[in-house]
């Protein structure tokens, strides 16, 4: 390298250094000298001596001393559990690994919350997250109590970890049982226009799905983690909940296949219930997969739970079923176009006919010379007779014979081109052939004719075709088994969807020009003996195709049945859905034995619904909704542009991702509109339940992403222009205290917040403690918990902002002046009443409370005080009948017309009657006062009882006088505060002792010498006053307390006046409203003059005495209300 460093020994007697307290420090081997440069021990002497010192050189003795710290692990406090990673702040795994060397002495303070770069490398080497299944699970049963072996690290590719898995779940039951009769019954054109719908609409998930897979590690859940780690764990919950239900009755249509072709095809005998008449086929069709489907799903389950590793060694032997299968279509089909198989299908008139119960398709045959009637004309005649009477179709029609395979070349595609719908129960026909009438609809259900067993229609195909392209999250939800996910997933799962729609788009033209048309509508094989349509095609024998499809249902069950229980488990010990905890647990190697049950259970839901049918469009709907959310995962992530959306793959867009989604929306809707409307309900249920009740997960989400920039965008347009006054609505600054453990002093005025604001408009609750950040960090996120449980407690939705400060005057101020953002600030600021300001020693709890009224004042916000906040109603109460009281004395915007309104709205204070007071002087007519004060109410639509209350200039009473002479005498006292604490207590004493000789003065003279001293305040005294302190003010007695302007002197006769209103007005409130359920005040503001601060307290407390609630309110400085629309 071709930097040089120099190494300054740090003194240890002086400079920085030396300030410290000498500590009991171990000294280490300094470390050898690897690059040519000094160590961070190194002495003064192994610098170069060319090198320029900033220190001179000190004693060689003198080393960086390296200290030995008691490290532990960052300990989070909010509950909330973190994902495993191998990053930043992971250090319970690395307790045991302790730091040795001195080259990063510098950073050893910080290596338990920030690992070094080489060990950091090391953890993301050996970093792998298994499947929640197989493997361990595995490794649990084999090694029963030993030692358990290390897990390998993974080693699956692409075509083995993620091709063959997506083609074995893609393909299965539909392209055996059902894709000949969905040809048959679409046609050719619309049969590729549903292969092309539902293939493009995985195929664009799978690009979402490969951008999501490929940006970062995807561990075990697959989709499930995808969607909840991208669109948050209320979406992730409600779509993780819909793919396990579409898992769970995707088991359901695997075992129904397994057993329609274990009872249709392989051993029709073992029916327990055999129907007596034609009509009664299907039911007892029906019941008979009830039993065995039961059954089946039991000895699945067994298996499930014995042991997941046999199914994964099935698997092979499964996929193996279905290749080989296929091959036998594709050979059979070659073959057709040099010898097509013989599978002749007997047609009356242009009617086809069940081949079960009769070997030759004739009327008649010709047997020794002689004409015998066959097994077919017993079907149709009531004897075997020549003359019998016969079925009258029968005796107008000729029976003939046609080949249910012509082959490749035979032109059949010609006919096979179009669709061919009906409803339930009619018949299979070929138009092509003639047929003369004679037909009675009431006698042809009894007749061994082909019939349809449902009713047809584009929509039912779409949703009955749609399973068969899904399977496409075979290959994320092995993530943690494959050796390169991020390149393996995208390239895996698109050349699978890309493979199995060519054999489907292929298998629709093939089948489509092979075979006859009306063999391909016969859905059972009715007419060609019971044989299945699709083995009928395939080659050497219909048995491969038989049996291949057998074992492949088969082992889709198991996987459904082992795959669902796990994705439960998933979700369950994700703790977002608290009710489904309990799933989350299992055996002692962790398989989900709980999990299991429930999906056994939802599993004989559609067992019993009994017909492949209707579950099909079932399992549809959940998938679809997974897809469409993938897809909408893809695109919100896209949008935003979050800088952690990094995708590998690149071949992604927005635009598609859209469209994948409406696609999804409309396949939903188009396969059954009813079935989408239940699953969204399903989904929506769940979503708002894990909003309102599941536990707090932060997943770094897209939802939070697109809220954050839906807020930048909000708070951008509202900085743009304040509020009109129609909008304008108190956003509340709540100024809260804590006690000396951080818990609330005063929850009831979170209590008032929330039936102030209803839910509606912003809360900031902000606290301040003294001291530094540095010292008080502890403290400050614990009381910022506790307030976040109180606000939680009383329902009050908002923000919590707690503030540390060097004092509580600072720290009020930073908060008024800076909470909120943008266009979300507060203008209106609620606190309580310091009721102990009296008794407390300190003069800064009410000096504070004033500095906070005049910034309040300053920032032009509203004030709200509470006194008694404590007698407060909580939300749980309902005040009965009574009144909110407002007293009206000054204007102030109309806060005070605006907040009992406001309160009216929460049940609460619904019940009470609003009374709005006001108050008359001499000068005043009340009487219109009244009348234009109603007015006023009627145009701003509120209900209220009006009443004008008189104030006279009576004379000023002793009781004032005495009032005033206290308050100032106190002032007097606490000025002293710079005396010792014995000689404040001495001095307050004298004043007492001097107080109470006053008193007795003041009241001999009043007796004695009224002559002296004048106790009435009478008016020409008053009006001299007046014009002594130029105050012009005619209605002085009640303004001049919300307008203070005093001269402080000595029992300043200002004072006196302004104690004198305190007292009045006291009394005519008291007297009107002691009973009411609150009283809303007009706030004097208070005094320019900072020295009569305490007087100012004084008043405020005449002013209120004797009333129980009371909102003291001072307006912000601008209109609140109006009275136009």
């Amino acid at each position: 390298m071709g930097e040089r460093f120099v190494v300054v020994p740090v003194d240890g007697g002086g400079g920085v250094a030396g300030d410290r307290e000498p500590s009991d420090a171990v000294v280490s081997d300094p470390a050898p000298d690897t690059g040519g440069s000094a160590g961070v021990g190194a002495t003064a002497e192994e610098i170069e001596e060319g090198e320029d010192s900033v220190f001179e050189p000190q004693d060689p003795s003198t080393v960086v001393p390296i200290l030995e710290y008691n490290r532990e692990p960052n300990k989070y406090g909010d509950g909330v559990p973190k994902e495993n990673s191998p990053f930043i702040n992971n250090t319970d795994n690395d307790k045991g690994n302790s730091y040795d060397g001195t080259n990063m002495a510098l950073f050893e303070e910080e290596m338990d919350s920030n690992p070094m770069v080489s060990s950091l490398l090391n953890k993301l080497a050996n970093y792998t997250n298994l499947t929640q299944g197989a493997q361990e699970h595995e490794e649990a049963d084999e090694d029963e109590g030993s030692k358990k072996k290390a897990v390998k690290s993974p080693q699956m590719g692409t075509f083995m970890g993620v091709y063959l898995p997506c083609l074995q779940n893609i393909l299965g039951v539909i392209l055996f049982l059902r894709l000949t009769w969905i040809v048959g019954t679409a046609g050719i054109l619309e049969s590729l226009a549903i292969v092309c719908l539902c293939c493009s609409c995985t195929m664009l998930t799978a690009i979402s799905m490969s951008a999501i897979a490929t940006n970062g590690v995807v561990p075990a859940g697959g989709s499930y983690y995808m969607i909840s780690r991208s669109l948050g764990p209320e979406f992730g919950g409600a779509v993780g909940l819909c793919f396990y239900l579409g898992t769970t009755f995707a088991g359901s249509m695997y075992i129904l296949g397994t057993i329609e072709i274990l009872l249709t095809y392989i051993v029709p005998k073992a029916a327990i219930f055999v129907a007596d008449r034609k009509e009664d086929e299907l039911n007892a069709l029906l019941n008979n997969m009830r039993v065995y489907g039961t059954c089946c799903l039991a000895l699945m389950s067994v298996v499930v739970f014995v042991g997941v590793k046999y199914v994964n060694k099935l698997a092979l032997v499964f996929l193996a079923c279905v290749i080989l299968s296929i091959l036998a279509i594709y050979a059979g089909v070659i073959k057709t176009i040099f010898e097509p198989p013989d599978f002749p299908v007997c047609m009356l008139g242009n009617r086809t006919l069940q081949n079960l119960n009769f070997d030759k398709c004739l009327k008649t045959d010709f047997i020794d010379n002689m004409t015998v009637t066959t097994k077919l004309w017993m079907l149709f005649c009531d004897g075997p007779e020549l003359n019998a009477t016969c079925n009258e179709y029968f005796d107008n029609n000729n029976v003939t014979m046609i080949q249910g395979i012509p082959g490749l070349t035979s032109g059949v595609i010609s006919e096979n081109m179009w669709s061919v719908y009906g409803p339930l129960g009619m018949m299979v026909e070929n138009k092509e052939l003639s047929s003369l009438g004679g037909s009675d609809s009431a006698q042809d259900i009894y007749m061994p004719y082909v019939i349809n067993d449902i009713t047809t229609f584009f929509t039912l195909l779409v949703g009955i075709y749609f399973p068969s392209v899904t399977g496409i999250m075979a290959g994320s939800n092995r993530s943690g088994d494959l050796r390169d996910a991020q390149k393996s997933i995208p390239i895996g799962t698109i050349l699978a969807i890309a493979t199995t729609s060519f054999i489907y788009v292929t298998c629709v033209v093939l089948f489509g020009a092979s075979i006859e048309g009306v063999l391909l509508r016969d859905k059972f094989g009715d007419s060609v003996k019971g044989n299945l349509v699709i083995g009928t095609l395939s080659w050497p024998s219909p048995w491969v195709i038989v049996i291949g499809s057998f074992f492949s249902c088969c082992g889709a069950g198991l996987q459904s049945l082992t795959g669902a229980p796990r994705l439960l488990q998933a979700i369950a010990r994700d703790g977002i859905v608290p009710f489904l905890q309990v799933f989350g647990h299992g055996k002692a190697n962790g398989e989900p034995t709980w999990a299991l049950l429930l999906t056994g259970g939802i599993c004989e839901i559609g067992i019993l619904i009994a017909s492949l049918d209707a579950v099909a469009p079932i399992l549809s709907m959940f998938f679809l909704m997974c897809y469409l959310f993938v897809n909408l995962a893809c695109a919100v992530q896209t949008l935003l542009r979050t800088p952690n959306w990094r995708p590998r793959f690149k071949y992604y867009h927005w635009a598609l991702s859209f469209l994948g989604m409406s696609l999804c929306l409309a396949l939903m809707f188009i396969c059954s509109w009813y079935y989408a409307i239940f699953a969204m309900a399903i989904a929506g249920c769940i979503y708002k339940y894990i909003e309102y009740r599941g536990a707090e997960k932060e997943w770094g989400d897209g939802i939070r992403g697109l809220s954050l920039n839906a807020a930048r965008y909000a708070l951008i347009r509202l900085e743009e222009a304040p509020p009109h006054t129609k909008n304008w609505r108190p956003q509340v600054l709540v100024l809260l205290n804590v006690d000396s453990d951080q818990g609330v002093k005063h929850p009831r005025l979170l209590s008032l917040t929330t039936q102030l604001k209803a839910g509606k408009g912003l809360t900031i609750v902000g606290n301040v403690l003294e001291g530094t950040y540095l010292t008080k960090d502890a403290e400050a996120k614990r009381a910022d918990q506790n307030i976040k449980s109180s606000m939680s407690a009383e329902k009050t939705k908002g923000f919590c902002h707690v503030v540390v400060s060097s004092n509580l005057r600072d720290g009020m101020s930073h908060l008024i002046q800076s909470a909120g953002l943008g266009g979300m600030k507060h203008n209106t600021v609620l606190m309580a009443w310091p009721g102990t300001w009296r008794q407390s020693n300190d003069p800064q709890s009410w000096k504070n409370f004033i500095e906070t009224v005049r910034e309040s004042t300053a920032a032009h916000h509203a004030l709200l005080v509470a006194k008694n906040v404590d007698s407060f109603p909580t939300n749980q109460d309902r005040l009965g009948e009574g009144t909110i009281d407002v007293w009206w004395v000054v204007h102030d915007g109309g806060m005070l017309m605006l907040l009992p309104f406001l309160l009216r709205q929460h049940k609460v204070w619904r019940k009470c009657k609003m009374r709005i007071f006001t108050v008359a002087q001499m000068d005043d007519n009340s009487i219109q006062m009244k009348k234009d004060l109603q007015m006023f109410l009627y145009h701003l639509r509120l209900d209220a009882e009006v009443e004008v209350v008189e104030m006279h200039d009576n004379d000023i009473s002793a009781f004032t006088y005495e009032k005033t002479l206290m308050m100032e005498q106190r002032t007097q006292m606490l000025k002293q505060m710079q005396l010792s604490r014995t000689e404040r207590e001495r001095e307050a004493q004298l004043i007492h002792d001097r107080n109470t000789a006053s008193h007795a003065t003041i009241n001999d003279k009043a007796e004695t010498g009224p002559d002296r001293v004048h106790m009435t305040w009478t008016k020409d005294k008053m009006f001299a006053e007046r014009n002594r302190n130029r105050e012009c003010n005619a209605n002085v007695a009640v303004r001049d307390l919300f307008n203070m302007k005093p001269e402080w002197e000595s029992l300043n006769q200002s004072n006196v006046r302004r104690m004198h209103t305190a007292v009045k007005l006291n009394g005519v409130v008291v007297n009107k409203s002691q009973g009411a359920h609150l009283v809303l005040l007009n706030m004097p503001g208070p005094p320019r003059n900072r020295g009569g601060d305490e007087n100012y307290m004084e008043f405020l407390e005449v002013l209120l005495e004797g009333l129980n609630r009371v909102l003291l309110v001072r307006g912000g400085g601008r209109e609140v209300i109006t009275i136009y629309s």
